[in-house]
């Protein structure tokens, strides 16, 4: 749970916080009694006035969240208290008409529709500025060479804006599923007791056509009381984001690492200080962002889970929903909001990015010098001679330029300048700048200007 006082505010902005408490839970529930008025008496089962009256009384300042949420234990959710109280507060002769039609489940799954949107909303515009901060990384990194590491050892040469074309277009991919997911799979729920509106006779269809306008949520084909393909999709996007949140920190705390030192984050405010050494500069704003994108996969692994639900009412799945869904909401947001402060804040250092480069003694362009030398002496004779030369520049400890030099197989086809030329980094970056002009042009084109 992300919403108690001392841990929450750590992990999660209070302004995501606030959009999956218990407060926006309940306006969200009186939001969709409101509207199921409103429809009703679009299809003329309840009378203007009295769906106003309910309208205006579907304020969540005028209730209780813990009272109604311990009063609802009794019916295992908290929809029958607040009909009750909802009820009881609107004019006499209007509390007829509330809840007609609806069944508990109408109402709470509306409501996680209507949470969802609202935090998916604030969720994507820190998406938005995090996409706008590695763009602006890709563009002033372009040409700023440094190591690539796999199996976190030294590779290849790269560029950092190369690393951040790569953490944008993870963003990119990912924000589009969670668009999608708001734009489509946001849906009204409206079945009655068992999926048929048999209470509202021929008038269903006009109801739920109306309910469904009158919050701007998607009409669903038929009731989705016990399919829960929407909320398990909506699950799974949410770890996706996450998860793209979690490798973009991974990689500034590894560079960020004192022995590395190529990035650190912001610092301004004593961000990053230790309770015990002085010196400190943590990553604390990665660190914050990996502990909430780890928590968000099991999440919506619950969610997942509870697609399996019995006939049209389940006996637990549906409950075990809403805290997972709210959490893996908050916490994707936590993600998010965290790795947005860390790249629009993220000093970088070229010159330490060189000098880690230097640091093998040219070996990360051996590869580079067996290409060259094998359009003389074959690939298998010039791959075995630079293999040889490196492994020698290794156990020694100095430069493969000299190893290199020191083998005749290589002096007879390569001259010096030949050499240092195949040596040389920015000799070797392969289409790096075309792929970080490409993730450039797809954020143009993806996102909004």
């Amino acid at each position: 749970m992300v919403i108690e006082d001392l841990f929450g505010p750590l992990f999660v902005p209070e302004k995501i916080r606030g959009l999956v408490g218990g407060r926006a839970w309940l306006q969200a529930m009186l939001d969709a009694e409101g509207a199921l008025a409103i429809a009703g008496a679009r299809a003329s089962l309840v009378p203007a006035e009295a769906a106003e009256a309910i309208a205006a009384c579907c304020d969540a300042d005028r209730f209780d969240p813990e009272q109604i949420g311990r009063e609802g234990r009794a019916a295992g959710n908290p929809v029958p208290p607040l009909v009750r109280e909802l009820t009881a507060a609107v004019p006499r002769g209007a509390g007829r008409y509330v809840h007609k039609g609806a069944t508990s489940q109408d109402i709470v799954d509306t409501a996680a529709m209507l949470v969802a949107r609202r935090t998916l909303d604030r969720i994507l515009a820190e998406t938005d500025a995090t996409a706008a901060a590695c763009a602006r990384l890709a563009d002033d990194h372009r040409r700023t060479i440094m190591a690539g590491r796999t199996l976190l050892q030294q590779a290849l040469p790269i560029t950092f804006g190369l690393k951040a074309a790569g953490w944008l277009v993870a963003i990119i991919e990912a924000r589009g599923r969670l668009l999608a997911v708001r734009e489509s799979r946001l849906a009204v729920q409206l079945g009655g007791a068992s999926g048929t509106l048999a209470s509202l006779g021929s008038s269903g269809l006009q109801v739920l056509r109306e309910f469904a306008r009158e919050l701007k949520l998607a009409e669903p084909v038929v009731p989705w009381h016990t399919a829960r393909l929407r909320v398990a999709e909506l699950g799974g996007a949410l770890a996706l984001n996450a998860g793209v949140m979690h490798k973009l920190a991974l990689d500034v705390s590894l560079m960020a690492q004192t022995e590395v030192a190529e990035v650190a984050e912001p610092a301004a405010g004593g961000r990053g200080g230790s309770s015990t050494l002085p010196h400190k500069r943590n990553p604390v704003g990665a660190t914050l962002a990996t502990a909430c994108a780890r928590r968000v996969p099991p999440l919506a692994n619950t969610l997942q889970d509870a697609m399996a639900q019995e006939h049209e009412r389940a006996a637990g799945a549906w409950h075990a929903e809403w805290q997972a869904l709210s959490d893996a909401l908050a916490l994707t947001g936590g993600a998010v909001a965290h790795t947005r402060e860390v790249v629009e804040g993220l000093k970088v250092y070229p010159g330490a990015m060189r000098h880690n480069l230097e640091a093998g003694g040219g070996v990360l362009l051996a590869e580079n010098v067996a290409t060259v030398l094998s359009g003389r002496l074959g690939r298998l004779g010039a791959h075995e001679l630079v293999e040889a030369a490196s492994r020698r520049a290794l156990d020694s400890g100095r430069p493969l330029r000299e190893k290199l030099l020191e083998e005749p197989g290589v002096c007879e086809h390569l001259s010096p300048e030949e050499i240092d030329a195949a040596l040389d980094p920015a000799s070797y970056l392969g289409s790096a700048e075309e792929f970080v002009a490409r993730a450039l042009a797809l954020y143009r084109e993806e996102m909004p200007s």
